[in-house]
């Protein structure tokens, strides 16, 4: 054997992952650098796999499937096969240099302690280790302990290969400790990067790592200061039961600290160094042991939430819509292509047309290791060019004629590049032409951008004169429902989905399908039986017409449309099967209640009115419109990612297609394939790209992008109410509560239930004809859920921010539309 398979703690670094593992790595980069760790010295990986290379244990691996075998039975391969004798002889002299006596045996797997995937405790560490023979076991168990139950189920939710991982051992001088524990250089559950937050005992640390004991709990600002202490317990008891079984119960809490000022304070400043050299917040374990303070691992913290948000009061009045668009997190190729090239900067040319300056992308979505961790809710920021904004919006809205906006030239050529992107198939393209046409999808929505910086102010200038003449008439109370009854493509979508489910209750056999079957496989069966034809053909035409309409956020180009994800459509066929539910005609009845005003027996006052009624709808109907347009960008956008990554998963740089969303398109535009295939260089730098972000993403699975209560904090219910928001649909309706959580819950809604759910966009609204009410999480009285209930003639309340939390599916309800509440049934 030609490789040397121990080495001295020092002679590792943080270059040196692949040879000491993930922990290994990080102690011996903290003691070239000073700081107090143990002396020790690392079995490298190449010990590892010289057990794996020559005792035949490889191949016995290799030859079982390595993600589903039985963890105990890959750990008697270990025993069965022993330890090479060249390496069982280096531990034995690495042992004796090191003085002998107790020491500790770690695992430090390569794939652990990295950003998104800690490890803790999935592998091994074994303590007072004392003797040659007894050390070398116990490296023997770290080794089998890569194949424990627990690992391997760990590795399986992370994604990692099995064949890509080794294990080193770290051994080191055991310290005595007199009190042990944990610190985060952060506080792990709020957040808060200006808190240091420490776990101490008396005795070993593996106390408190173990969960044995309750330790003492220390929240220190960054100098050390105590901010909170709560008194730990003794280690946990395990007493006797009368029946034989065993009970186990803590120990004794001591309300004295262990841990003096002085060294809370000596701590604090050897984790802000850590933390300062490693460029990002550390978990370490520490001892104290003769008055001496000892590192025993430091690694990143995972799962991390992102630095808590104080939000002033614009960002609280801004933040609900934009929660409402950022219900999932963005991937990276989210944000670096449609949002950044398409949909924001739309928001920031239009922002800028009147002198607003928006707030960049990674503002409003702050990334850690390339993955979004946070959503800010932007602060305009006025320039000296909005004093005129009033003077540039009047002369906007003379000079583009809302009526006129499908005949302007701009919106003509915009549906011509739309069918040219159509037309192109990426799989006959090159990988930069492919590229060109995600590029080009970027350019074709500018077309909707320049329409809409121009044709918004007809929005604002009639809706504001609408209101002046409603405030002079006593009727402000109107203009809600005033300006609902706009026809629109959402509209027009949702009768085409009226008649499809007419389709379905017409004949018995496709209704039998459809209340039999969900999902995917009501979609087979729609596809493949010959008897569903006339539906089949009608349905294919409805995604012809409003595939481009997306399922989750128009922000999001990682979420399928409604032609990717046709199954989420039968489900909203599924939810118009039911009758619809006696509902008021609310702008029917604004509309006549308005007429019937005294002053609109006079001509000219009743045409001028009704006029800015008329202009305030078509207003709407342009937002509504110019909305649906501006997605027919994102099925050949999608189409051309697609494509992507399907070469990308062919050259090994990916696992699956969808995994392209992973990296940023500045990357996919570095990418060349010379005409061919892409190259083996193509994978190899872009697949732990890949992973890594992969891992960072689940990590923050269950990390919300904004805290909701920010936003609705001050929001108080009075006696009775279960949840307020904003009153945004008037009326009461009566029903059981329906929680929604998204687009492939559809055919769950029955008719008459009330829909509950966290946000809406258009894919949304066909619901509203069957649901009795609506209550949101988020969204105002100006987002699509709120126009549509009100077209509808259907209560809704907007913005309760925790009404898929507090109410309960099946609980009968009352909502008021009008006052923005829900109560129980019982005491509506």
């Amino acid at each position: 054997m030609t490789r040397k398979t121990t080495g001295p703690l020092a002679d590792f670094g943080s270059g040196d992952l692949a040879a000491a593992g993930g922990k290994g790595a990080a102690l011996g980069e903290l003691l070239r650098h000073g700081f107090p760790v143990p002396p020790g010295f690392i079995v490298t990986t190449d010990a590892y796999r010289s057990l794996l290379d020559e005792t035949g244990l490889g191949a016995a691996l290799d030859g079982m499937d390595q993600n589903m075998a039985d963890g105990g039975a890959l750990r008697a391969l270990f025993t069965r096969f022993g330890m090479p004798a060249a390496v069982r002889s280096e531990i034995g002299e690495a042992y004796a240099a090191l003085g002998g006596g107790a020491v500790a045996v770690r695992s430090s797997a390569t794939a652990e302690d990295l950003p998104g995937a800690a490890f803790a405790g999935q592998q091994d560490t074994f303590l007072n280790v004392a003797g040659e023979e007894a050390v070398a076991q116990a490296v023997a168990g770290c080794w089998a302990s890569l194949w424990t139950d627990r690992a391997i189920a760990y590795r399986q939710r992370r994604g990692i290969d099995p064949r890509e991982v080794a294990i080193a051992v770290v051994v080191q001088k055991m310290v005595p400790a007199d009190v042990a524990g944990v610190m985060f250089t952060a506080n792990p559950v709020t957040g808060e990067r200006g808190e240091i937050v420490v776990d101490a005992s008396r005795g070993l640390g593996e106390a408190v790592v173990s969960g044995r004991v309750t330790p003492e709990h220390y929240v220190l600002d960054r100098t050390g200061r105590i901010r909170s202490f709560a008194p730990g317990g003794g280690e946990v008891v395990i007493s006797p039961d009368a029946d034989g079984g065993t009970t186990e119960h803590p120990g004794n809490r001591s309300p004295v600290p262990s841990l003096a000022e002085a060294r809370l304070r000596e701590l604090a400043d050897l984790g802000c160094k850590a933390q300062e050299h490693f460029g990002r917040p550390q978990d370490l374990e520490w001892a104290l042991a003769g008055g001496r303070i000892h590192v025993l691992q430091s690694r990143p913290m995972t799962a991390l939430p992102p630095q808590p948000l104080r939000l002033n009061a614009v960002q609280r009045r801004v933040g609900p819509f934009f929660i409402e668009m950022f219900q999932e997190r963005p991937y990276p190729l989210d944000v670096s292509g449609w949002m950044g090239r398409g949909i924001l900067a739309m928001l920031h040319r239009m922002a800028g047309s009147v002198g607003v300056r928006f707030p960049g992308v990674g503002e409003l979505l702050p990334e850690e290791d390339g993955v979004v961790v946070q959503l800010v809710p932007p602060v305009p920021h006025p320039t000296l060019r909005t004093l005129a904004a009033p003077l540039t919006l009047a002369r906007l809205a003379r000079r583009f004629r809302m009526a006129e906006w499908k005949n302007d030239p701009r919106f003509i050529t915009f549906l011509e590049q739309v069918d040219r992107l159509n037309a192109r198939d990426p799989q006959a393209l090159r990988w930069s032409e492919i590229v060109g046409v995600a590029r080009d999808s970027f350019a074709t929505m500018q077309g909707i951008t320049g329409l809409r910086s121009s044709y918004m102010p007809g929005i604002f200038l009639p809706m504001l004169r609408l209101r002046l003449m409603l405030l002079l008439l006593g009727r402000l109370r109107l203009a809600s429902a005033l300006v609902a009854g706009s026809e629109t493509m959402t509209s027009r979508a949702n009768r085409s989905l009226e008649q499809l489910a007419a389709m379905v209750r017409a004949d018995p056999g496709l209704a039998d399908a459809f209340a039999s079957f969900d999902g995917p496989a009501l979609l087979q069966l729609v596809e493949q039986d010959p008897a569903h034809a006339a539906f089949r053909e009608a349905f294919a035409g409805f995604l012809r017409e409003y595939g481009n309409r997306e399922t989750v956020s128009v922000v999001l180009s990682s979420s399928p449309t409604w032609s990717d994800a046709p199954d989420v459509v039968l489900g909203l066929i599924k939810a118009l099967l039911g009758q619809r539910p006696a509902t008021a005609d609310q702008t029917g009845a604004a509309l006549a209640e308005l007429k019937r005003h005294p002053f609109l027996r006079i001509g000219p006052v009743r045409r001028k009115v009704l006029a800015s009624v008329d202009d305030a709808r078509a207003g709407m109907a342009f937002r509504e419109d110019s909305h649906f347009y501006a997605t027919k960008v994102i099925p050949p956008m999608r189409r051309a990612y697609r494509e992507l990554g399907r070469r990308l998963a062919a050259a090994g740089a990916i696992d699956t297609v969808e995994d392209v969303y992973h990296l940023r398109f500045e990357e996919l535009e570095a990418i060349t394939d010379d005409g061919g295939a892409l190259p083996a260089s193509v994978g190899q730098r872009y697949r732990p790209l890949v992973q890594a972000r992969a891992a960072k993403r689940l990590e923050l699975e269950g990390i919300p992008l904004l805290d909701t209560a920010l936003l609705f904090r001050n929001r108080r219910r009075a006696a009775g109410v279960l949840v307020a928001g904003t009153p945004a649909s008037r009326g009461r309706a009566e029903g059981p509560v329906r929680i929604i959580r998204g687009p492939g819950e559809f055919g769950r809604l029955r008719s008459g239930d009330v829909l509950v759910c966290p946000y809406t966009n258009p894919s949304w609204t066909p619901l509203f004809q069957r649901a009795a009410a609506v209550v949101v999480d988020m969204g105002g009285l100006g987002s699509h859920a709120a126009i549509v209930a009100r077209e509808y003639g259907i209560p809704a309340v907007m913005g309760t921010g925790t009404g898929t939390g507090i109410l309960a599916e099946g609980q009968r309800v009352v909502v008021d539309g009008s006052e923005g509440t829900v109560v129980s049934a019982a005491t509506g």
